[in-house]
């Protein structure tokens, strides 16, 4: 790609110049100084804001000389490299500079664009980005432009590297399974550890049951424990062909007959009554024959086919339970199959006596709704249903039902672990566990110093709250941990081979 220069000294941008936002993690480190083919020392910078993190590394800015800048961008949302858009580069001091901008990526994650300044001095430095789903603005202050190559070198030196830090590329990171996360503060709760049984609510599920004896026939496909079942589906139906007595279709021809005929007088008296032949009690006798009869008729018939009588699904969700076979014989009144559509489920939280006290108080519920994934009460809608107050002798433990308000994907009557968040939060530094990387009882993380630069760091935990868990000691608040990827990031540190720093692009 060719890269065109564009000089504006004297030409006032059309905005302000941009000012860098406090986004709670965002912030900067520079790296170690490495030198440039020419002599010039190469600085390296490293911003994360909300979005997106730049690790951008360049020869140091002297007067009259071009300076290519190769700037990762990475995505902070899944950690992958900016593969589509544009960037433009920006020198900016009194709202005058000059900047430059090139369309593409010269590989995935990483623009070169170039810069050659004419007046020394302290500079922004701006990063603007572009892409097919977003936009971001990156700010670097003060920026020294230098008059010759030997100022720079002079002021920049040769800093040594820090012998426990390690080092892992941008390229490697963006090819396994990686992310970084802020250490942040926040309310941190004391939790009572336990588990819970998955189970479905009452207002879930509905049973259905014969509304006649007959023979039982399935309806259309495979009708199994766990089917999936839309509303109005016919599931099943019940017939009384053949029978001599309980017969369905015979009763049903005996109500339309007693209807017909209940309606013939219902009428009759009607009109018999408007012109005061008959009393109103004898009219309002032979009405009440006729609304019963026509109830009579209307419910024997309702759902009812030359099949026999269908038993339909009230609801969308999944067959919970069977209660008969396919071609078996039913009592009018027996159950035949339970629905459950799932939206919300109940957990069944046991705890021991002891806690009686703190159950009381209960601030919140963490339970993983799938294997690995922890959720919270509060965060999804749910709510505490109520607390046992007494313990059975063949079942010492107290009982805590919370209605939980999202999909579960565990079967009803399996376990998950939980954890009952009681009494006041204290703040505390918090990070999620996934981070946490434990040798015999003790816990380090893997903390990012900079784009390329790594740290393993020993640290002392505290109350875990779910996925997140509190550090004691270790870490200060605004720092960047490794939360997937940080085994591969020591495994880097431990081969000996690790790249050096200020590699070519």
């Amino acid at each position: 790609m060719r890269y065109i220069l564009v000089l504006f000294w004297a030409v006032v941008f059309a905005c302000q110049s941009p000012k860098v936002e406090d986004h709670g993690h965002s912030h900067e480190e520079e790296g170690a100084h490495s030198h440039d083919g020419d002599g010039r020392p190469s600085v390296d910078h490293t911003v994360w804001t909300e979005q997106t993190e730049l690790f951008v590394e360049f020869p140091a800015l002297v007067v009259g000389q071009t300076s290519r800048f190769a700037a990762h961008f990475t995505i902070l949302n899944g950690h992958q490299p900016v593969r589509d858009g544009n960037v433009t580069v920006s020198l900016i001091k009194n709202k005058k500079g000059i900047r430059h901008t090139v369309d593409a990526p010269s590989s995935p994650g990483i623009f070169g664009p170039s810069l050659q300044p004419k007046e020394a001095g302290v500079y922004q430095l701006v990063f603007d980005l572009k892409t097919p789903t977003y936009s971001d603005r990156i700010t670097l202050d003060n920026i020294q432009v230098f008059e010759t190559n030997e100022e720079a070198q002079e002021t920049l030196g040769s800093e040594e590297e820090n012998g426990t830090e390690i080092s892992f590329l941008k390229e490697q990171a963006w090819k396994v399974e990686f992310q970084t996360d802020p250490v942040v503060e926040k309310e941190v709760y004391q939790t009572i550890p336990t588990s819970g049984i998955w189970k479905v609510a009452p207002t879930d599920y509905q049973t259905l049951v014969a509304p006649a004896t007959g023979r039982v026939k399935f309806g259309p496909g495979v009708l199994t424990e766990g089917s999936a079942v839309k509303n109005g589906q016919v599931l099943m139906t019940v017939s009384s062909n053949g029978l001599t007595s309980n017969n369905l279709e015979a009763e049903i021809q005996k109500a339309k007959a007693d209807l017909e005929q209940a309606k013939s007088e219902y009428e009759r008296k009607k009109e018999l009554y408007e012109s005061k032949i008959v009393p109103k009690a004898a009219f309002e006798q032979v009405e009440q024959k006729y609304q019963v009869a026509k109830t009579n008729y209307e419910t024997l018939s309702s759902g009812y086919t030359s099949g026999g009588k269908q038993i339909i699904s009230p609801m969308d969700g999944y067959i919970k339970s069977i209660q008969t076979e396919n071609g078996g014989f039913a009592e009018q009144g027996k159950a035949l199959i339970t629905v459950t559509s799932h939206n919300s489920s109940l957990l069944q939280v046991q705890v021991s006596p002891k806690y009686s006290a703190e159950l009381q108080n209960i601030q919140n519920l963490w339970y993983q709704p799938k294997a690995g994934t922890w959720s919270a009460l509060k965060e999804k809608g749910g709510r505490i249903l109520s607390v046992g107050k007494e313990v059975d002798p063949n079942q010492p433990l107290l009982s805590v039902f919370a209605e939980i308000n999202e999909g579960v994907e565990m079967p009803e009557g399996s376990f998950t672990e939980a954890q009952l968040a009681v009494g006041k939060a204290s703040q505390g530094l918090a990070v999620p566990v996934s981070c946490l990387m434990e040798d015999y009882g003790n816990y380090s993380v893997i903390v990012q110093l900079s784009g390329e630069s790594f740290e393993r760091r020993n640290v002392t935990i505290g109350k875990r709250n779910g996925s997140e868990v509190e550090i004691i000691s270790g870490l200060s608040k605004g720092e960047v941990v490794v939360t997937k990827g940080a085994y591969q990031v020591k495994m880097a540190s431990m081969s000996g081979q690790a790249p050096a720093h200020g590699h070519a692009h």
